[in-house]
């Protein structure tokens, strides 16, 4: 499990992977991120051209058609000094398919943070086509991330064992071991990307999408936020509420919780759609693979499995043993997805038989591993954001105090998600706030979608981030369903609001619901 908050990315791009695969300033003396207002030169119109492959750090993978087209912005490295520094933003569009009736971009951000829009637009870009009629599609890889300036941290062989190594520890010695690897973990951050580190925060990513938006040469800033990216768009309202055009979030990171309170809501969360998950088997009877007849016996049954894995590790991907940690890592990742449940009720049951392929394979998906051993830097750079953003800094005794409360949100996650409140304690940059100011008066309306049965963003965060948008800002639509995210399940009724919206401007009316079928 991720050592902070497990991280929030489009679902159904992660889902299209793995089928397709087959199965706080204490520390280092780094000043707080600096985002100063200081005037720099518009940005210069954008030079397309030809795509390359997504790098190891985007994850990888085959170069997308002549029909995406990519490009690169230099931006401020500080925004205090906008005529120092720079570094690239890299860019992906595909163009609109209907010229004569195009609106202009449409910018996603597909969360994390942490996730390359490089490799994901392409990727998930069928499920947008009705948008492509008349607008660019277009994504990025935010700073830190990807080809943007990514952030380093440990090599592939060290993550290996980082992530494989007890993420709840039981005993004074696994504390030791646990807090000395995430120790090592940040100085190697340090070591190798000291530099970016205090600039890679949501508030100067947002300044780096209003600097998208001008190189686009569009007036206003269309915007599709997905998990994380609800806040970054939430940040760039807040600071550039003129410029908002019309933007959607969806499956929404409530700006009222800090990084307590969020950890607390995931642990929620992802017990609710195991819970979901479970009572699905249930529902199947006899075609369902996983002992139990109620849906507490199955869950019953996945906390055995857990702790049969702490005592021992089983059968992995080559070398490699399925741990605790890695396990309980997959069965997170299948929860994103509704699609991903019969291979959690496959990589369940085959790991009670001693084969942990299928679930490391999940593990490895929510990591950012590829099939020979790569990482991405998707891991690295959603610790750096998480921690430039968050001013928390949680003492070993603090969190120690606080596992009660994470235990009885969620037996199956709530350890790992408790334990991970350790994530930026020494990081060597001090964090920006202790949650992100979203209030964006006079902006454009901005359609806000929840989903009930989200694991990564509880339902609750839509509201909070509809109210805190502000009076006729803010218009929430709730989506009576399962996984992360709303637009990509599929539901017409969703996307049919979506897309009334984006492509011709009508605003559904507030406290619209859409239930699955």
């Amino acid at each position: 499990m991720p050592r902070n908050v497990l991280r929030a990315t489009t679902a159904a791009a992660l889902a299209a992977t793995l089928l397709t695969t087959g199965a706080c300033s204490d520390g280092g003396g780094s000043s707080r991120q600096r985002t100063g207002t200081g005037a720099a030169e518009p940005a210069k119109p954008l030079s397309w051209g030809d795509c390359d492959a997504p790098t190891a750090a985007e994850g990888g993978g085959q170069a997308p058609s002549r029909d995406w087209q990519c490009a690169t912005l230099d931006v401020p490295l500080d925004y205090a000094e906008p005529g120092g520094e720079t570094i690239p933003i890299a860019l992906i569009r595909a163009k609109a398919r209907d010229k004569s009736k195009r609106l202009g971009s449409l910018v996603f951000n597909f969360g994390g943070p942490g996730g390359s829009g490089i490799s994901t637009l392409p990727g998930a870009a069928k499920q947008y086509e009705a948008l492509r009629t008349r607008y660019d599609l277009v994504s990025f890889d935010p700073r830190g991330v990807g080809r943007s300036a990514p952030v380093r941290c440990e090599d592939d062989k060290q993550l290996d064992a980082y992530y494989a190594q007890d993420s709840s520890p039981a005993t004074p010695e696994d504390e030791k071991a646990f807090v000395d690897g995430i120790r090592t973990y940040q100085q190697a951050c340090k070591a190798n990307s000291g530099k970016v580190l205090p600039y890679v925060g949501t508030e100067n990513a947002a300044r780096d999408l209003d600097r998208i938006r001008q190189a686009l040469g569009d007036e206003k800033l269309n915007y599709f936020g997905i998990s994380y990216g609800t806040e970054l768009g939430g940040v760039y309202a807040h600071l550039f509420p003129k410029n908002v055009g019309r933007a959607v979030f969806d499956a929404v990171v409530d700006p009222t919780k800090d990084a307590e309170q969020g950890a607390l809501g995931q642990a929620k969360g992802f017990q609710l759609a195991l819970g979901n998950f479970a009572q699905d088997c249930v529902n199947r009877g006899d075609q369902c693979r996983l002992q139990g007849s109620t849906a507490k016996e199955i869950e019953e049954n996945v906390i055995k499995l857990q702790k049969a894995l702490a005592a021992k590790p089983i059968a992995g991907l080559g070398n490699r043993k399925l741990t605790e940690s890695q396990a309980t890592n997959g069965i997170a990742q299948a929860l994103y997805s509704k699609e991903l449940w019969p291979l959690l009720e496959q990589g369940l049951d085959e790991a009670e038989g001693g084969q942990g392929q299928l679930l490391m394979t999940l593990s490895d998906l929510l990591n950012g591993r590829d099939q020979n051993g790569r990482y991405s830097n998707i891991g690295a750079a959603n610790t750096a954001i998480n921690c430039a953003d968050s001013k928390e800094r949680y003492t070993l005794e603090e969190t120690k105090a606080r596992l009660p409360e994470f235990r009885k949100a969620s037996p199956v996650f709530g350890d790992f998600l408790g334990w991970a409140m350790l994530s930026c304690t020494g990081w060597p940059v001090a964090g920006a706030w202790q949650t992100p100011d979203v209030s964006a008066p006079g902006a454009a309306p901005i359609l806000v979608i929840g989903n009930t049965g989200d694991p990564a963003t509880p339902y609750e965060g839509a509201r909070a981030m509809a109210e805190r948008l502000g009076k006729g800002v803010g218009v929430e639509l709730t989506y009576k369903g399962e996984g992360h995210g709303a637009y990509n399940s599929g539901d017409k009724c969703v996307q049919g609001a979506v897309n009334a919206y984006l492509l011709d401007g009508k605003v559904p009316g507030a406290g619209t619901v859409c239930t699955a079928a």
